[in-house]
């Protein structure tokens, strides 16, 4: 197999010639894929994580922002629902609500629908640090795929949505020896 164009061995390659070598057999069709895409995300994470600290936020922070700025004005949500997008618990997601509120990005208010309920919005100090995180966000993005031309991007990007990746069950555990249920 032919390495990748640019500096050093391809990971993925290395990787897919060790088993095809060792045990081809457990190689898919889907295999060089989901190791590209792992490698992909891994380097995305990283990205992420690494502009978070210049803004003085957690991913947590990050992410509830960025979504109470995605909801378009008055950028605000309910906290199950805010909580249901984010997958977080409803504990975890008041911890870092009561953070944000402290640091004067976020307010809780009493839905305009049904006054039994809350809201959590951002506030203007909010705003404006969601769209600067949003932007280094982008531009830390932007530079993991530099090397890579927008055309190949965009080629990318409709192979991936032609897969229509979709939530599936997961795989049930393979039953040996100590774990096998006794029937």
């Amino acid at each position: 197999m032919t390495a990748a164009p640019g500096p050093g061995p391809d990971p993925v390659d290395a990787l897919m010639d060790a088993w095809r070598t060792e045990l081809p057999d457990v190689l898919r069709p889907t295999t060089e894929l989901s190791k590209r895409i792992t490698q992909l995300a891994g380097a995305l994470d990283e990205a992420t994580r690494g502009i978070l600290p210049e803004l003085g936020l957690t991913v947590a922070e990050f992410d509830i922002l960025l979504a109470l700025r995605r909801a378009g004005e008055p950028y605000r949500m309910q906290p199950n629902d805010l909580a249901r997008s984010l997958l977080l618990s409803s504990g975890g997601l008041s911890n870092v609500v009561n953070h944000l509120t402290g640091r004067g990005l976020v307010r809780r208010e009493p839905s305009p629908d049904d006054g039994r309920a809350t809201m959590i919005r951002l506030t203007p100090d909010g705003v404006r640090t969601a769209e600067r995180a949003v932007r280094a966000h982008a531009d830390a993005h932007e530079a993991v795929f530099a090397e890579a031309s927008p055309s190949a991007v965009q080629a990318a990007a409709r192979a991936l949505r032609e897969v229509g990746i979709r939530r599936r069950p997961a795989p049930r555990p393979l039953r040996t020896g100590r774990n096998r249920s006794r029937s």
